[in-house]
């Protein structure tokens, strides 16, 4: 064999090797990434800081979303991330700025701060939501799905006065899983919505 060949041969099993290593190191990633979304997605992670465990989640227990007739739960991801892949990676983004608040400022580490800045984290949920068309709503509320003649009269009328007005979910209904803060609600605010 000539020293060519030689040479060739030890380039293409690297390259090989090189290519494999690649490929198991991106398997690896995306299993990682789709394990460490599926984990900040749960329940037991989202309640992890005591400032959620003992304000909001404390609240939510034994709301209509918590507990109902059907059995059906949503936990806090159903509501505050979207399921479609990259708005819940932007939300995701967005949740791991708010932790400044619990690490390093400290701003609702205690039931007073909290009670302080509820209405101003209350503002930053209506806001999203009402850019989203309160996507998260709509996961589990499928409007074409409901049976709008098991509504009250008034329920009807008021969805229908909704549509008109074009307003979305969170505009009335908003402080159903939560206390309702003190101050304006998400109708009162100018968001910006489309």
């Amino acid at each position: 064999m000539t020293d060519s060949v030689k040479n060739k041969r030890p380039k293409w099993f690297l390259i090989l090797i090189f290519s494999m290593v690649g490929l198991v190191f991106s398997g690896l990633l995306m299993v990682g990434g789709a394990a460490a979304l599926a984990w900040t997605n749960t329940e037991e992670f989202c309640i992890g800081c005591h400032e959620m465990k003992n304000n909001v989640y404390a609240e939510y227990k034994g709301t209509i979303h918590d507990q109902n007739r059907t059995g059906v739960r949503a936990i806090c991801p159903d509501c505050h991330v979207p399921r479609q892949p990259g708005p819940m990676i932007m939300r995701k983004i967005q949740a791991s700025m708010e932790l400044y608040g619990h690490f390093i400022s400290k701003s609702i580490a205690t039931p007073e701060k909290f009670a302080a800045k509820r209405h101003e984290l209350a503002t930053h949920v209506w806001k999203r939501m009402k850019e989203t068309d309160s996507l998260e709503c709509r996961n589990c509320h499928n409007e074409a799905k409901i049976s709008h003649e098991l509504q009250s009269a008034k329920a009807q009328a008021r969805h229908a006065k909704a549509k008109v007005d074009n307003l979305t979910c969170i505009d009335c209904h908003f402080g159903i899983a939560h206390k309702e803060p003190d101050g304006p609600g998400p109708r009162e605010f100018d968001f910006g919505k489309k």
